[in-house]
């Protein structure tokens, strides 16, 4: 027996790969049982994102195929064109914001062998985006049905276009197993649906969801008015009249009166009435707590907030004020170049303002100058975010250029590590991000991630990050001159150092003897060490000779140009090296530990293509014949390094900076 799992795949690029790996982890019944497993995404030709997702592991999983739907998306008529060209004997529909909860394949198939029902009612639940998981509502839906094949084609199933295109199928589905044929139910919960703070058509208010009430006529006239419907259909309207998220205020009578509910309406508006003063209760409470805050502020920059914007005026920050650096510091040297009319002014902490370089405008944190600049600037540019309590005004354009590529988990995506995240205001999180007009990506990976970890409505901007321009433009000389001032004497080999930071450890502790690895390496080898910007200017390491601690340089990229490989563990670092095609050397002594405490998204010692970025080592022994040995720049690791570059360097060309200041600032024409 096959189940076929149609998936559709249309604008959820950040929480599509977790669907098609929660259908192709599932693992198989007890004993090899009877049922296997295909899986089927439909996409639209203008999804591009989704459309990769699933092409990438459909080129994993010989089980996935992936559809292309013509002509403009909708979703019946891609679940249609799904089920058509499903093999199985059973179908299953799911979107791509849903799961397939662990162990529900093997319940399925162990249930369909037990009773073979035409229809199985599945149990499921739904999760919000703080991760609360809540049983799901009793609404007609197709991922909460699985139907015989057989059944499906011999009663001519097929779901309808436009909105609500699963009431028909489903409630035929139901009411004809009940009259001819077999309906079972699995209680278990076996899909998971997952709640998107963005929102989707859906759950956004309008007259859209009158829809609902031409999907009950349909049924109506299908089955030949069944006197089971009605009940159904008040049930379903009701609830929709209810929703906020779907009938605007000034459109609920109005679909009171289509919908032909029993009773009047004045009689549902006082029920209604009451609910709303109960919720006003509550806004004015939450507004009472937002006001002390508004009022702190105003006594701060009050008369600064009155002022116009101006045009002219940017503001920077990048890794909570500690001044020039990362993305910010390349679209600023670019804007400079291309938008010399706005005038760019940076925000240092006073304890790092000795880092801002000679004649770069900047205000410290906190001062009466930060507090105008940031109630007057109209761009806003950052890789952090501006610390103090701002609070964005209308017509201000605020670019989130983040600070790398994510391996360990971000945002939203952080809930599941309650020992990680002590003390962290997701509330804030969510809160910064409806601040961003833009959020730049370095990858589809990148993308995918931002997407799902802080949502809501900023434009994704797939640029690439304009620090690594350096590393697509650097000249040999360029490369020459840095590394004559750090003093590394030409034709030595040049390794950098550079471990991340660990959430469950204080302090940069390396987990290598540096000095001894480079005495093992021979006199032609130089060790530059960069430890995480957490830990301060310096590693606590001995300087001098062979072993460098860089961790004060100020330019990370300067770094990279004058390594030959790079040995690092799971810092975002070696995103931006693999511009650079050189070695990566993956050192994780603890990989298991941090992967268990911070989470990950990629599997760094798994030496899958795109996965792994070079020559893999957990132990120092292992690392020091990876070195001696020469592995670190084998054909193998070159293979790996390809892949990797391929995965996540495809928009590295030098040429970022001039898309994000042409995308985000006023540019005059050529």
């Amino acid at each position: 027996m096959l189940l076929s799992v149609v998936v559709s795949a249309h604008r959820v690029q950040g929480y599509l790969r977790a669907a098609l790996e929660s259908v192709t982890g599932q693992q198989p019944p007890p004993e090899g049982g009877p049922v296997d497993l295909e899986l089927i995404a439909v996409g639209a030709s203008g999804d591009g994102p989704e459309l990769a997702v699933a092409r990438e592991c459909a080129a994993r999983d010989p089980r996935v195929r992936v559809l292309v739907l013509d002509g403009p998306w909708d979703v019946g008529a891609a679940r249609n064109a799904g089920a058509a060209a499903a093999r199985g004997t059973c179908l299953l529909f799911l979107d791509g914001d849903d799961l397939l909860l662990p162990g529900a394949f093997a319940e399925i198939s162990a249930r369909l062998s037990e009773d073979r029902p035409d229809v199985l009612l599945l149990g499921h639940d739904q999760v919000d985006w703080w991760g609360t998981v809540r049983p799901g509502d009793a609404l007609p839906a197709a991922r909460n049905q699985l139907f015989c094949r057989a059944f499906w084609d011999a009663h001519r199933l097929r779901f309808t276009e436009g909105p609500y295109g699963d009431v028909v199928p489903v409630h035929r589905a139901v009411l004809l197993a009940c009259d001819a044929g077999t309906l079972a139910s699995l209680d278990r919960s076996c899909v998971r649906h997952r709640l998107r703070r963005t929102g989707t058509s859906a759950t956004t208010p309008g007259r859209a969801h009158f829809a609902v009430i031409d999907a009950y006529e349909r049924l109506a006239a299908e089955t030949g008015g069944d006197p089971r419907i009605p009940a159904v259909r008040t049930a379903h309207l009701t609830a929709v009249l209810g929703d906020p998220g779907r009938i605007a205020p000034g459109d609920r009578a109005a679909f009171f009166r289509a919908a032909g509910l029993p009773g009047r309406y004045t009689a549902h508006r006082t029920r209604e009435a009451v609910r709303a003063g109960r919720t006003r209760v509550r806004a004015v409470a939450r507004a009472g707590r937002k006001s002390l805050r508004a009022r702190v502020l105003r006594a701060v920059y009050r008369a600064d907030l009155h002022r116009p914007l101006d045009p002219r005026l940017a503001v920077y920050g990048a890794y909570w004020n500690r001044g020039v650096a990362c993305n910010p510091a390349a679209v600023y040297a670019k804007a400079r170049e291309l938008v010399p009319h706005i005038r760019g002014v940076w925000v240092v902490s006073s304890r790092h303002r000795d880092r801002m370089p000679p004649g770069v405008p900047y205000v410290i944190e906190g001062s009466r100058a930060y507090w105008r600049t940031m109630a007057t600037a109209t761009y806003l540019v950052n890789n952090s975010s501006f610390t103090g309590g701002f609070t964005k005004r209308p017509g201000q354009v605020y670019l989130q250029t983040h600070h790398g590529t994510p391996l360990k988990t971000m945002g939203l995506d952080q809930l599941p590590y309650p020992a990680l995240t002590k003390g962290v205001s997701f509330e804030r999180v969510v809160a910064h991000t409806d601040q961003w007009d833009f959020s730049l990506s370095a990858n589809p990976h990148s993308t995918e991630v931002w997407d799902r970890a802080y949502p809501s409505s900023y434009e994704q901007l797939p640029y690439g990050y304009p620090r690594n321009d350096v590393l697509c433009t650097a000249s040999p000389e360029r490369t020459d001159k840095i590394r004559a001032e750090l003093g590394i004497a030409p034709g030595a080999t040049v390794l950098l150092y550079a471990p991340t930071h660990r959430d469950y450890r204080v302090g940069f502790v390396p987990r290598l003897d540096l000095e001894r690895l480079t005495r093992d390496l021979g006199p032609g080898c130089v060790l530059l060490v960069r430890a995480h910007y957490f830990y301060g200017r310096s590693a606590g390491t001995a300087t001098g000779g062979r072993v460098v601690d860089v961790t004060g340089h100020p330019v990370v990229e300067e770094l990279f140009l004058a390594a030959d490989a790079l040995i690092t563990d799971y810092s975002s670092l070696m995103f931006d090296y693999a511009c650079l095609d050189r070695p990566i050397i993956t050192y994780a002594p603890d990989w298991e530990a941090y992967r268990a405490s911070r989470g990950t998204y990629i599997d760094l010692l798994s030496c899958r293509p795109g996965d792994t970025p070079g020559a893999v080592a957990t132990t120092e022994d292992e690392l020091r014949e990876v070195l001696r040995s020469g592995a670190w720049r084998s054909p193998e690791a070159d293979a790996l390094r390809a892949a990797f570059r391929s995965r996540f360097c495809p928009y590295d060309d030098g040429h970022a900076a001039e898309r994000v200041v042409r995308r985000v600032f006023p540019v005059p024409p050529d």
